[in-house]
């Protein structure tokens, strides 16, 4: 009996969990340039920086009882925004490392992140810290989401893949369109 090697197995649960992630250990396009980057991060904690200090300002004009809470004070939101954004920083190139489509990746990540980052202001909502002042702790973790987002993946984009001249197989680049 000559037996007929299978087609395709069908996908396992962790391909197709990797293929909704658009996770591909090979995408075609190359990291964005160490200096951008750099760029981006500085650019990304100082924009979220100010961010939160403009949300402070605002939030304790329109909730005057929300003056002087003890987590509208720079030395507690700073430090704590530049080690999430540096994180945020960190990520952004390892995710266009092995994602085929990272901004799409990494903006779901950011959302997911912000949500997370919202369950410590939910816990110190329901201990008894005021609504007003937990409100704007969770627009100011939105706001630099929004700030890092934006910058790291302007600022610091994945490049168009090498253009590929005659290689050993003899053959030009040609857009995709013309395949």
């Amino acid at each position: 009996m000559d037996r007929q090697p299978a087609e395709h197995s069908p996908p396992t649960a962790a391909e197709r969990a990797l293929a909704l992630a658009r996770i591909d250990p090979s995408p075609d396009h190359r990291q964005p340039k160490t200096g951008r980057l750099v760029l981006a991060s500085i650019a990304a904690i100082v924009g979220s920086l100010v961010a939160d200090a403009l949300l402070v300002v605002i939030g304790e004009a329109i909730f005057p009882s929300t003056k002087g809470y003890v987590h509208f004070q720079f030395s507690d939101y700073g430090k704590l925004t530049i080690i999430g954004v540096v994180i945020a920083c960190i990520a952004w190139p390892i995710v266009t490392r092995v994602s085929s489509a990272p901004r799409w990746l990494f903006f779901r990540m950011a959302i997911l992140v912000t949500l997370v980052l919202w369950l410590p202001d939910l816990y110190i909502l329901h201990q008894g810290q005021p609504g007003d002042a937990v409100a704007v702790l969770m627009v100011m973790h939105l706001a630099i989401a929004v700030v890092t987002y934006n910058l790291l993946v302007r600022l610091a984009p994945v490049r168009a893949p090498r253009r590929r001249g005659r290689g050993a197989t003899g053959t030009s680049a040609r857009s995709s369109a013309s395949d």
